[in-house]
């Protein structure tokens, strides 16, 4: 595998890096292509065409990445839009049946649409991973720390990083949003 990052620092051992962390999320399950996974809702099928076989192919998945935002077409009548587990992705609802959905954590929710009278017009589910185009992980013994390197790595913290450098890393970037809004002067 061959990693060509302009203006990067990073010695080979980096692609072989690279290519490990890969190698595990795929023995995870998590499909390489997760950012530029497209996403609809599957409408539900009649209620006289229901039967138990047909539940597990009703929908397709949504996949987000954490902290990323993806558009989706409501069906049309839809009324009422319930998440499964608001921890780990959320819904808004925005004019002309479009609705946002933003991956919060990490996980496998549902996303269901009823119309004005409670039928259930559509259900998917919700898949929310890793952006794993550009985050390099670095395990030292049982701590983790997670950098962006775009195509410079700077820390950037993550769910399952270590609490020393997830506090660390979040405190410096809040004092830093906090000196550019002049919160930061007393």
């Amino acid at each position: 595998m061959s990693i060509a990052m302009p203006g990067s620092r990073l010695s080979k051992s980096f692609s072989a890096l690279l290519g490990a962390g890969l190698a595990g999320a795929a023995s995870l399950g998590l499909p390489a292509g997760l950012a530029h996974a497209q996403a609809r809702l599957i409408p539900a099928p009649a209620p006289e065409a229901r039967s138990d076989a047909s539940t597990d192919a009703r929908a397709e998945a949504v996949t987000v990445t954490v902290d990323h935002a993806k558009v989706l077409r409501l069906p049309e009548k839809a009324q009422t839009v319930i998440i499964g587990n608001p921890a780990i992705a959320d819904v808004t609802i925005q004019r002309n049946g479009v609705m946002i959905v933003t991956g919060k954590s990490y996980g496998v929710t549902n996303l269901i649409a009823l119309d004005a009278t409670g039928a259930l017009l559509a259900e998917s589910s919700v898949r929310v991973g890793a952006a794993s185009d550009s985050i390099l992980t670095v395990q030292r013994g049982l701590d983790r720390e997670s950098y962006s390197c775009t195509p410079a790595c700077q820390p950037s913290a993550q769910l399952g990083d270590s609490k020393s450098f997830f506090d660390s890393t979040n405190g410096q970037s809040g004092a830093r949003n906090a000196t550019a809004t002049g919160e930061g002067k007393k």
